[in-house]
């Protein structure tokens, strides 16, 4: 019986990923492996000859993967912008050591060009990496590449749980700064109330003194004679009227100087005047600008804020909208409702699984993975399964919406297939990697295992001093940066579960293409130097 149950593919599944959460949550100094743990519970089983398909593998890498993709593709272009280069930059001195690295092994142990090749694409557990190293070198380099990849694994995954802990950073305050960097580039919106004391705007129109394009606060409703108004461009401001303005603490600044007095409290809605919140779930409005709408002159209503992704924006009236955005909205009760019907507001939208966005964009990346670019007669290059996938979640994510489609997933949601993903694709790495780990060792002997272990270690150790001590990035940028350079996808798994921060899978997406195609093109000129 016991035999039959070891060759069931569900139960040996179920019971890898069962040890490897109870080994996970076992604390030594203060350092759990969590979901980690489950590639070194399979590796011992892999080494008994117990080995989970490579199917499943796949199935859960694109799951994975697609779901990182989803998640970090509306940060991924802002935070490109602001930090690609740097943190390229540091992906790029870690894949250019990995091939120097490669290369003074070459020259310590004496090993030929196929071995060489195989060690760089396994230290960097690189599939693409592999299939250029056999096409330069022959089928040989696979047999570094399998000793290499056990360690490019472990490596990256042991690396990044113990950098704080040898770095002395604490994982909170890191998320505490990346927060207040954060609140620079989105300050919180807020609201005050001011009564109209300056002669100079008193009798005009709202449309004449521009408010919202000189200070970028918007007026949510004006009081006069203890009556609520909801503004429009054409409403006139008295001297004394009561105005409630939203806006973020410098746009109240310059508030202050058009307005006159601000004043503490609330101001009365009113019998007529209501705030309401809505959420943004009707397909059509994807993708539409706040503007375009005419809430207010439609419905007598103003949005006085946009919160997306934990985030408050200021509601100009170029702002595209996105599928789950939440809106206060002050109007008119007589039509507020209609508002809430245009917009959506069906919360049990935003936590519904619609597959078929899943299934498209999963298929597309896979598409987009197999397509070959061809630079030379010498270069060709393809993303693989994992860039295609990865790419095509990062853009449909940015893009919201195509037709009737929804690129987009609730957070359950996204936790779940990444989490189910992550658990088939450890299972079955670490099983295929224990297999023939030992033999494949005592074959090759210690030179190879040497040449592998350094050239994982030396450039993540490189990059760590390059980015802490000249670039002086954050932790999380870091990991995310060092896991995406190394093409790991289980390191990324072991940092993104020491953080509730996204910065670290924004940071893996941002660098993980650059690392790709320089480390083809670094496998490519090291066989060509060695051979």
């Amino acid at each position: 019986m016991i035999g039959s149950l070891f060759s069931s593919t569900i139960f040996v599944l179920f019971v890898i990923i069962a040890l490897g959460f109870i080994v996970g949550r076992i604390s030594i100094k203060g350092i759990t492996l969590d979901v980690s743990a489950v590639i070194f519970v399979a590796l011992l089983f892999g080494h008994f000859g117990i080995v989970v398909p490579a199917e499943l593998g796949n199935f859960g890498m694109t799951l994975f993967i697609f779901a990182i993709g989803i998640q970090a593709g509306p940060g991924f272009f802002s935070t490109f912008k602001s930090k690609g280069k740097t943190l390229a930059g540091i992906a790029a001195v870690l894949v250019l050591t990995a091939a120097v690295v490669a290369l003074a092994m070459k020259y310590i142990f004496g090993l030929n060009a196929p071995d060489t090749a195989g060690l760089l694409a396994g230290a960097l557990t690189s599939t693409p990496g592999l299939a250029t190293a056999r096409e330069m070198t022959g089928d040989s380099a696979a047999i570094s590449y399998g000793i290499a990849y056990p360690f490019g694994v472990i490596g990256v995954i042991l690396f990044v749980k113990l950098l704080p802990r040898m770095l002395k950073i604490n994982i909170r305050d890191e998320e505490a700064k990346l927060n207040a960097d954060r609140k620079e580039l989105y300050p919180d919106i807020v609201a005050h109330a001011y009564r109209v004391t300056n002669p100079l705007i008193a009798g005009r129109k709202l449309q004449d003194i521009m408010l919202r394009q000189n200070t970028g606060a918007v007026i949510s409703r004006i009081v006069r004679d203890g009556e609520s108004i909801v503004p429009h461009a054409g409403t006139v401001l008295r001297e004394g009227d009561l105005v409630k303005i939203v806006g973020t603490p410098v746009s109240h600044e310059r508030v202050a100087e058009f307005m006159g007095e601000r004043l503490n409290g609330e101001l009365p809605f009113g019998e007529h005047v209501e705030l309401q919140t809505g959420l943004v779930t009707s397909k059509a409005l994807v993708n539409r600008t706040l503007g375009s709408l005419n809430l207010q002159r439609n419905f007598g209503c103003v949005v006085t804020r946009i919160r997306r992704s934990g985030i408050d924006l200021a509601p100009s009236p170029s702002l595209a909208l996105k599928f789950g955005d939440k809106l206060t909205i002050v109007g008119r009760k007589d039509s507020m409702e209609e508002v809430l019907q245009l917009i959506g507001n069906e919360g049990k939208r935003i936590s519904d699984t619609d597959f078929l966005p899943i299934a498209l964009g999963i298929a597309l990346g896979v598409v987009v993975g197999q397509l070959s670019l061809s630079f030379s007669d010498g270069f060709a290059f393809s993303f693989g399964l994992t860039g295609g996938v990865l790419l095509t979640a990062l853009v449909l994510s940015a893009v919201g919406k195509t037709g009737p489609v929804i690129w987009t997933m609730s957070g359950s949601a996204n936790q779940l297939l990444r989490q189910l993903g992550l658990l088939l694709f450890l299972a079955n790495v670490g099983t295929a990697a224990g297999q023939g780990l030992v033999a494949t060792f005592m074959d090759s002997g210690w030179s190879l295992f040497v040449s592998g272990f350094f050239i994982t270690l030396l450039p993540m150790v490189v990059a760590t001093l390059a980015a802490r001590y000249f670039f002086r990035i954050n932790l999380l940028d870091l990991l995310g940066t060092l896991t995406g350079g190394m093409t790991s996808t289980p390191g990324l798994a072991a940092a993104d579960s020491m953080s509730d921060s996204s910065a670290v899978s924004v940071s893996y997406a941002t660098v993980y293409p650059v690392a790709m195609v320089l480390l083809i093109i670094c496998i490519q000129i090291v066989s060509l130097i060695v051979g």
